[in-house]
């Protein structure tokens, strides 16, 4: 059953989350026969940043009754190191290749958009606006403002497909989607977690690091379900 995402063909519709699958790792568990039988129709890299990133502090993960919290801080080799070391070995993958891009400023996205828009290896963007752990990420995609700001600054860096990943921590992800369709989005993907915490046992804080995380599992699932269906009557993306 193909499918066209944003213009990127593709063999049916099922495609990873950023984050949720390591390639590399498992072309490295798996060689050859990974590409031979890859289990998604494209890949979307986990979150690229300008600058190296190490994360966020422990305690990252938390596990809840209906889910988990994760509070992991996008750690990544920043834009220099995937582009040495990351993307040779994904653009080896048998399916298009969609990298998740996030900035703390819109001058560092339309950076890291421009830095990709002419390689060959790269199909579309994901645009990261919807990160619980990162204040910035927060804000440009809980707006609808900020995020037609954002899509203004860097939808004339790239010819290449936008996709804005969107938060459900926002009043209106309908308004949302609305602003980054009529900025020039030409596509949204959503949900990403829910922001949350959880209490330690002893010292009366929080159990992450962080403070906050982000909540995923099958409780978000009837959450995810309405935010869906509220964007989809609002875009044509």
């Amino acid at each position: 059953m193909s499918v066209d995402l944003a213009g990127i063909p593709l063999s049916h519709p099922i495609i990873n989350a950023s984050g949720t699958f390591d390639a590399i790792a498992a072309r490295r568990a798996f060689g050859d026969a990974l590409l031979e039988r890859f289990p998604f129709a494209a890949f979307v890299s986990k979150t690229v940043t300008l600058a190296p990133r190490d994360g966020n502090p422990p305690p990252r993960i938390f596990e809840l009754p209906a889910g988990m919290l994760n509070s992991i801080g996008l750690p990544n080799k920043g834009l220099e190191g995937y582009l040495a070391d990351d993307l040779p070995e994904l653009a080896a993958l048998p399916v298009p290749l969609i990298v998740n891009v996030m900035g703390f400023t819109r001058e560092e996205v339309a950076d890291l958009v421009t830095a990709f828009a002419e390689r060959d290896e790269v199909a579309g963007l994901e645009l990261n606006v919807s990160c619980p752990n990162v204040k910035t990420g927060t804000t440009m995609g809980a707006d609808p403002g900020e995020t037609a700001a954002l899509l203004d600054a860097v939808r004339p860096c790239t010819g290449k497909p936008l996709i804005v990943k969107l938060t459900p921590n926002t009043a209106s992800p309908g308004d949302v989607a609305a602003a980054a369709e009529a900025h020039g989005a030409d596509a949204v993907s959503l949900v990403n977690t829910l922001r949350a915490m959880a209490p330690h046992p002893t010292n009366r804080g929080p159990w992450l690091g962080a403070g906050t995380g982000g909540m995923s599992g099958p409780a978000v699932r009837a959450v995810a379900l309405a935010q869906v269906a509220e964007v989809r009557a609002r875009v044509a993306v």
